[in-house]
């Protein structure tokens, strides 16, 4: 008899912010399966389970280890930070799922985006429409990701970005600044978040023109204002138009 799979979003990182559902259904699961940052983010509060830890660039293998799991009985919850539906494993697993022509039961388990997690540290930065956009090219080509920006930019969204820069990748970051510029003044409000829910976390505001002589990694999430966003009180907001 086939098991089942949950892919569970544990959020940002840390017991405080994954959510109830998530915590239940890793505690009820035979084996959680992830990438091994994530796996240790649970490991000190999911105890007595069997734990399936990998490297970077190995999501279909854990998918089809999952699948094999499943197949043999067990419960699975195969892991994602964030939400497992946003740049997670969600999609992955469904994929393999119709390539394999199974129907092994799945549910996917909502967890805290980055996005989010991240505003609420910096205030109310996406109190009004905003796009998520990764800078990471391993997928999808960069031009592509240029276009999304220019035009999110040119409809003045909000736009949080994801995966600003990483050691072999030095210079989107600065191509989405300078097309962020052409349609928004140096001075609109940012706020960069570095390791967001973790102990090491670091909360910076600052402004579009000067974000870039901040430390900016792999785990930073940037929010970038739009033409109405400001600053008050060391909080970035971005007015819905009910008051001002």
């Amino acid at each position: 008899m086939d098991g089942k799979i949950f892919i569970v979003g544990i959020g940002p990182g840390g017991k405080d912010n994954i959510t109830f559902k998530a915590m239940e259904v890793l505690k009820n699961s035979d084996v959680i399966v992830g990438y091994k940052t994530y796996t240790d983010l649970v490991k000190d509060f999911i105890f007595d389970k069997q734990i399936v830890s990998s490297g970077m660039k190995k999501e279909v293998e854990r998918c089809n280890e999952v699948f094999e799991l499943a197949k043999n009985g067990k419960t699975v919850s195969l892991i994602s930070s964030g939400d497992a539906g946003v740049y997670g494993m969600a999609g992955i697993m469904l994929e393999v799922l119709q390539k394999e022509n199974s129907n092994i039961e799945l549910e996917v388990v909502a967890g805290v985006t980055s996005s989010l997690y991240s505003a609420s540290l910096l205030g109310a930065p996406l109190m009004n429409d905003f796009a998520t956009i990764s800078l990471s090219d391993l997928m999808i080509d960069f031009d592509v990701i240029k276009k999304r920006l220019e035009l999110a930019a040119m409809g003045d969204f909000v736009i949080s970005l994801y995966n600003p820069k990483s050691k072999e990748r030095q210079n989107q970051i600065v191509e989405a600044q300078n097309i962020l510029l052409k349609y928004r003044k140096s001075t609109t409000p940012v706020g960069i978040v570095k390791n967001g829910g973790r102990a090491d976390c670091v909360v910076i505001i600052t402004t579009l023109g000067d974000m870039l002589n901040h430390d900016i990694d792999m785990t930073t999430t940037i929010i970038i204002g739009n033409s109405q966003t400001y600053i008050w009180n060391n909080k970035i907001i971005t007015p819905r138009g009910y008051i001002l």
